[in-house]
């Protein structure tokens, strides 16, 4: 499973049900595999070397190879994108006190299967002041 959850962030939207549909046209045949296991060179990289393990098998070649990766978009981060490895790394995004949009893509490292899991607003959440 990831090291944190997207729960703890706000307005997560779910691909699940895209995946589904994905998953269905390669069963009945409308896709190849070929189409669906096409992950680009930088994403297998960041697979490989910071990919989280998820419990779940590759829906297209059952392999147990298959990782997480989270992707941070916004003000002041690359334009591609910021690879986020850790908790603390997710965190110190949200101190910035930028909207950022992260997106968690799940890959498979033997078939390079690869499909957006979900996707969610990181905001700065106000701290709680204690009393005098």
């Amino acid at each position: 499973m990831p090291r944190w959850r997207a729960s703890d962030n706000d307005g997560v939207v779910s691909y699940r049900l895209a995946r589904q549909r994905v998953i269905d046209a390669v069963e009945a045949g409308h896709r190849q595999q070929h189409e669906v296991c096409d992950a680009q060179p930088e994403l297998r990289r960041v697979a490989h070397h910071h990919g989280t393990p998820l419990n779940d098998d590759c829906p297209i070649c059952e392999s147990d190879d298959l990782v997480l990766v989270t992707f941070a978009f916004g003000a002041g981060l690359p334009n591609a994108g910021r690879c986020v490895t850790d908790r603390s790394e997710l965190m110190s995004l949200r101190r910035r006190g930028r909207p950022t949009t992260c997106y968690r893509v799940e890959v498979c490292r033997q078939c390079w299967w690869n499909h957006l899991r979900e996707s969610f607003l990181l905001k700065n959440r106000p701290v709680a002041k204690s009393a005098p």
